[in-house]
């Protein structure tokens, strides 16, 4: 056995295990960058519909809507009770353990007869809670107008409310509740995927540059050119010949495509809640910051004055004490921050000025105004 005693070889052993490392994890950095087609697109046709429908709940102890006030709930409940043979058409028909309600839900894609979906139910009327509520018979229809599923169900709520003589206290929106598989599919809607000769692949973050890639990334995939990004929102992927009548198969193998997603330098600000969102591609020109406010306390602290003990003069007063202390953080330094800075930097450039996120807020308006901030700003 030979025994390396050559420092100059172990070094460079060192060395290239050092830079193998290095490459490996450049390239895990790089692939945990990269996403799904599945996860950033839509495909044509793959989408839920909506379905809303009017109802009646029943069954309320008692904080259901007030009849005499929702007229709603009462025509409906006498329609409901007619319906089944029962004459109410009374001048006395007063009952607080029925409210009206709309509900709401999502029709999945491709949902067939039978399929049980979910319901949202949440009162239109003066109801004040709708726990232990259940949900009559509702048809729920979609935009066209068509009865797409009809729902019915005990009602499930996650807040609550309680009312004493002196105090009421309310967790949550006791007046919206969810019933689970709720309704039942009716109605199917009839879209032929697999035989389509051409399908639009929708961006969700639209991007030109993101666009290109996914057309490349298919082209590379499929071979030949069957993939165009138009525009930043769309890739017309024209179905190849191997997979006419059997796109599901194209779609499967694409949509496990990993693409890197190129995103615009954006700040998002969000001035109700403080918010501050900044983009990893945002970069900030030559530019100095100084951020201090004003700040003036004015403290009152009266004192009561007296004579001495066995005084026949002089009265007891109260005397004045102002104490005002003005402070204009004096002690705050203008801040450079150097062209081409990173989303780094520039947060701790602004940390190191000692600002709040309100503060923050007009230093980043204040930049953009300057022209020194490369990005956009979005404000909610």
């Amino acid at each position: 056995m030979r025994l390396f005693n050559n420092q100059n070889v172990l070094s460079r052993t060192v060395a290239l295990i050092g830079a193998l490392f290095m490459l490996h994890t450049v390239a895990v950095e790089e692939a945990s960058a990269q996403s799904r087609i599945k996860d950033i697109t839509n495909f044509e046709g793959i989408r839920d519909n909506l379905l809303v429908g009017y109802g009646l709940v029943v069954g309320l102890n008692g904080t259901g809507d007030d009849i005499d006030d929702a007229v709603f709930t009462r025509e409906s409940l006498i329609g409901v009770l007619q319906r089944l043979g029962v004459n109410a058409r009374d001048d006395d028909l007063d009952t607080n353990n029925v409210a009206a309600v709309m509900i709401t839900a999502n029709l999945p894609p491709f949902a067939r007869q039978g399929t049980r979906i979910d319901l949202t139910v949440s009162a239109i009327g003066t109801a004040e809670n709708l726990q232990g509520g259940t949900l009559l018979v509702t048809p729920l229809m979609g935009a066209d107008g068509e009865v797409y599923a009809v729902g019915q169900g005990p009602v499930a709520i996650n807040g609550f409310a309680a009312a004493g003589n002196a105090e009421t206290i309310t967790r949550g929106v006791p007046t919206v509740g969810r019933i689970s598989n709720g309704a039942i599919v009716e109605r199917e809607i009839d879209f032929d995927l697999k035989e389509l000769q051409s399908i639009k692949i929708a961006l969700r973050n639209p991007d030109l540059t993101t666009a290109r890639r996914i057309a490349q990334v298919i082209n590379a995939k499929l071979g030949g050119n069957p993939a165009v990004s138009t525009d930043p929102s769309t890739v017309q992927l024209k179905v190849p010949e191997r997979y006419k009548g059997d796109t599901v198969a194209m779609l499967t193998d694409i949509e496990q495509l990993q693409v890197s997603v190129d995103t615009p330098a954006k700040v998002v600000i969000d001035e109700k809640s403080g918010v501050i969102v900044i983009g990893n591609d945002v970069r900030i020109s030559t530019v100095a910051i100084a951020q201090g406010n004003l700040t003036i306390r004015i403290t009152e602290t009266p004192q009561v004055s007296q004579p001495n003990a066995f005084s026949n003069t002089g009265n007891t007063e109260v005397v004045d004490r102002t104490d005002i202390q003005v402070e204009d953080d004096s002690d705050r330094r203008l801040a450079v921050l150097p062209s081409g800075v990173t989303l780094q930097e520039v947060v701790s450039g602004l940390n190191a000025l000692g600002v709040g996120p309100r503060d923050m807020i007009a230093i980043l308006q204040s930049i953009k105004a300057a022209g020194a901030l490369q990005a956009d700003i979005e404000l909610l």
